[in-house]
């Protein structure tokens, strides 16, 4: 399975206190606003980063974005990103991080740290997780809004 992690966004102009309120229909607990839509999309990434992480930590699941040509999308951060991807394979699959562990011959110490998003993982690392589970990572360049 193919996953992507760019999220199309719903930015509402906020009549009461002015700015833009930021919303996602796929991860209903990541909302924001911005003073602008440049402010609003930047806390918006934010926002999305957090609620990916905040799912791996709990070991909830990670929506597939919605497909919403008329939204602007809003990409994960790449680290996030790949270690969602790891997440999401060890899930899908059913693979302990034990298992994990024996499979890279290193510590479940080190797999807890490749799939916590607040530690700072090689991602030569992650990919080669990735790989001995029989996936790869792909990334791809994107043009940024103006």
């Amino acid at each position: 399975m193919v996953h992507e992690f760019t999220y199309p966004v719903t930015l509402t102009p906020d009549e009461k206190d002015g700015g833009f309120v930021v919303t996602f229909k796929d991860l209903p607990e990541a909302i924001t606003q911005g003073e602008t839509v440049e402010d609003a999309l930047a806390e918006a990434a934010d926002a999305l980063e957090e609620a990916i992480a905040g799912r791996i930590q709990r070991g909830d699941p990670i929506p597939e974005p919605s497909k919403e040509a008329s939204l602007p999308l809003v990409p994960v951060p790449a680290q996030t990103a790949a270690k969602a991807a790891l997440y999401l394979t060890l899930r899908e699959t059913g693979i302990t991080k034990s298992e994990l562990a024996a499979r890279l011959d290193c510590d479940e110490k080190e797999v807890r740290r490749l799939l916590d998003p607040r530690h700072s993982s090689k991602l030569p690392r992650i990919q080669k997780a990735l790989a001995v589970l029989g996936k790869g990572l792909a990334l791809r360049l994107i043009d940024e809004a103006a």
